[in-house]
């Protein structure tokens, strides 16, 4: 038994689940492009696994709509299209306004804090233009409202909207001025929820991600010309 046997049997899902995460992540990030083909025995080597797990991720990322098998053809890589990260900033633009309410009713104390220093960390990011970081406190500014919004579904949701929309994000910090106009919008956010505001939090978080949505757009049609 070789040394990724042992690992399988020993720990079977944890490398499934690893496996699918770097494919799925090396499909959102542009690693794999539409149409282009996943070859099995060329991942095994890449990722250093044997076959059962590349095709048990396989099918997982082909339930999430992100590959499609062709018969005699093998596997396709689809992605996620500039139309579905529009659609799904629609969705968010909807639901995302309700997150921030319910995280106003109901966030603790210590959640608050946690908001606050996403807030403070991501100004200091802003500050020497720190593209990674401000992803990142990006992201964690909106997994602490999902969160605080104590509703799963809710949370799960919005959670995989803003993972696939990753990519679309970076683009949008990098233009000029999005950074800066990010930093407000969540800071006038934060104020709403400190002063219990969920009114005004909701009305907000709808406005930045219309923003966010519209500053996509802009950026594909710059872009295309």
């Amino acid at each position: 038994m070789s040394k990724i046997d042992i690992e399988e049997s020993g720990n079977n899902s944890s490398l499934r689940a690893r496996v699918f995460n770097q494919l799925q992540n090396d499909i959102l990030n542009g690693k794999y492009q539409y149409g282009e083909s996943l070859i099995e025995t060329k991942l095994c080597d890449e990722l250093g696994v044997s076959r059962t797990p590349i095709r048990e991720a396989i099918r997982q990322l082909e339930l999430e709509g992100l590959v499609m098998s062709i018969p005699n053809k093998g596997t396709i890589v689809k992605g996620i299209t500039s139309k579905d990260i529009e659609d799904i900033w629609t969705i968010r633009m909807m639901i995302e306004g309700l997150a921030a309410r319910w995280a106003t009713e109901k966030m603790t104390p210590e959640e608050l804090e946690e908001l606050k220093e996403a807030v403070e960390l991501e100004e200091f990011y802003t500050q020497k233009n720190g593209v990674e970081q401000l992803l990142k406190f990006d992201s964690r500014f909106h997994e602490i409202m999902y969160r605080a919004s104590k509703s799963n579904p809710l949370m799960q949701t919005l959670s995989a909207f803003h993972h696939y929309i990753r990519r679309a994000r970076s683009a949008s910090l990098c233009s000029p001025g999005r950074a800066r106009k990010v930093l407000e919008e969540h800071k006038a956010i934060l104020q709403a929820m400190m002063e219990g505001d969920a009114d005004k939090a909701e009305k907000l978080t709808i406005e930045h991600v219309r923003n966010a949505s519209l500053n996509f757009i802009n950026s594909i049609k710059q872009r295309n010309k």
